[in-house]
């Protein structure tokens, strides 16, 4: 190598530092989201007294300045983005007071913080018994907000008449839509309603009635409902732009969607986040166990991926179906996620109102022959630390009804208050454009939703890719919660006299006898589809 060679090299791996904001900034940005130098000490690796220099006036260097600049932006973002939605809420309540009638605010409306399991329960609850649908009468599965109503607009049928002792029961559990025969008339500001409009119950989608009889969907935006076809479709607009950009070429318009799916994912987060109750904590402290041990090592949560294959099979051959669970990760956006900071606690209670990690001594599993373990494939015994899906998958298996293990021993947690439905509108939204894209044959659509949610999951953890968004802790338990919606399946059939054969990863459960009678078939989200098909045995 000549010196000019060397030169070259040298300037080649030169690179410029980070910038970092005033040294009379970096305090405020840290003390206006109530963090201490310990906290942000200990997500850096470094002293309190450091970050205390640093504040001072002192700049660090290499890796750790990264780190720090990294900080001061998501910390800066973070306050902006607090700063907008204060004067978003303080806009919409005076559009609100505007239009109110006098009848006060909605307590059920507020966007406080109330405590884990205090105030109006605004998630969607699975009945053990089916209850009229406060819409349309019919029997429902699900409540929202306290209020039997259908989930999906499909199922509900405005038109068909009600038992009126359904009605009169609905309507005594708390307040529903007014229903008449004649055309349902919105109340707004300086207007007269046909009828007295009684509050709604706080539902992803309601079902009203046209002027011309015809069901028109409707989706709430903040104290109003409007047509669910005046709201926007950032997924529709995006491929549509794709698609004229590349002139209808439908794999450059593909590629360039699955390119932009990680800032797409997050700005629909952000869409789908407005007048939620609860202020998510985009970065906030993590505790060790949740931090890379190494640079390309993992850390120290165990996720409890299966990758099982019974060991033997009756005499005689056996064909067996390979099953693809769909959309794995879309569905696990649906668990208990931590809302806040991560606390420390300690002891053998676990409180169903919070969720985070544990460390358990996992009980014994004497059923390897049929089913595969809840833990996955451990080789190694002794406590170790699972996320929340999977401890609540070992309780209930420990509980009478299935009564399959033992309870685990809980040693101690990380958690924080909970709910399972903070990221459901994301996954709606998610979940409604991939039914619409399979119903209308649009692969441009399902690769791109796919690559959003997919992609969304995977980077949330320690990733360059996503800066938007810091949470280990979600990333383990949206993959645990996957894992263990298989491991259901995998029980489902097995249950139903099927022969489980192997269960891997999220998605694929290979099974013997007649499925069909068990799962249903199609490319939906609740649905399977076949993988591959063979022949096991002489």
């Amino acid at each position: 190598m000549t010196d000019f060679d060397a030169i070259d090299a040298l300037l080649a791996n030169a690179r410029q530092e980070v910038p970092l904001p005033p040294a009379e900034a970096r305090r405020p940005l840290r003390e206006e989201l109530n963090l201490s130098r310990t906290q942000v000490a200990q997500a850096l690796g470094v002293s309190p007294s450091t970050v205390g220099g640093w504040e001072a006036g002192r700049d660090p260097s290499g890796e750790v300045r990264e780190k720090y600049a990294y900080f001061l932006e998501g910390a800066r973002a973070r306050l902006q983005t607090r700063a907008e939605e204060e004067a978003a809420r303080a806009l919409a309540s005076a559009a609100g007071s505007a239009a109110d009638d006098g009848t006060g605010t909605d307590a059920g409306d507020s966007d406080g913080v109330d405590a884990p399991g205090e105030g109006p329960a605004d998630e969607v609850e699975v009945l053990s018994a089916p209850r009229p649908c406060v819409l349309c009468g019919s029997p429902a599965r699900h409540q929202v907000a306290g209020f039997p109503q259908h989930l999906d607009p499909a199922e509900c049928a405005p038109d068909s008449p009600a038992d009126p002792t359904n009605t009169a029961s609905a309507r005594s559990a708390g307040p529903a839509p007014a229903r008449s025969a004649g055309p349902v008339v919105a109340r707004t500001a300086g207007t007269t309603s046909a009828e007295p409009a009684e509050p709604a119950a706080r539902s992803p989608r309601a079902v009203a009635t046209g002027s011309r009889g015809k069901p028109v969907t409707v989706v709430p935006v903040g104290r109003r409902v409007r047509a669910a076809s005046d709201t926007p479709d950032p997924i529709g607009q995006a491929v549509a732009e794709a698609l004229t950009t590349h002139r209808g070429d439908t794999e450059a318009a593909t590629a360039a969607l699955v390119k932009r799916a990680i800032p797409d994912a997050m700005a629909l987060l952000d869409e789908t986040r407005k007048g939620g109750r609860y202020d998510v904590v985009a970065h906030p402290w993590i505790p060790d166990v949740l931090r890379k041990q190494t640079a390309r090592g993992p850390d120290r949560i165990w996720e409890a991926r299966p990758k099982w294959t019974r060991p033997e099979l009756p005499m005689g051959p056996h064909e067996v179906t390979a099953l693809d669970v769909n959309g794995a990760y879309l569905s696990a956006l649906k668990t208990h996620l931590p809302i806040g900071q991560l606390e420390h606690s300690t002891g053998g209670d676990h409180d169903r109102r919070r969720s985070g990690v544990h460390l358990i001594t996992p009980p014994a599993w004497d059923h390897e022959a049929v089913l595969p373990n809840p833990l996955g494939s451990r080789d190694e015994p002794g406590p170790l630390w699972v996320t929340e899906p999977t401890l609540r998958l070992l309780l209930r298996l420990s509980g009478p009804k299935y009564g399959l293990c033992d309870p685990p021993e809980i040693h101690e947690s990380f958690t924080s208050g909970a709910t399972e439905g903070l990221l459901e509108k994301f996954r709606v939204a998610l979940k409604d454009a991939r039914d619409r894209a399979i119903a209308e044959d649009d692969e441009v659509t399902l690769e791109y939703v796919k690559a959003m949610y997919s992609k969304f999951v995977s980077t949330m953890g320690e990733s360059n890719y996503n800066r938007k968004l810091y949470r280990p802790d979600w990333m383990h338990l949206i993959r645990s919660q996957a894992f263990a919606n298989l491991w259901m399946k995998a029980y489902k059939a097995y249950d139903e006299g099927l022969m489980v054969v192997r269960a891997m990863g999220t998605d694929e459960l290979h099974v013997t006898g007649d499925w069909r009678a068990v799962f249903p078939e199609g490319r939906g989200v609740a649905e399977v589809k076949v993988k591959d098909t063979y022949t096991v045995g002489g």
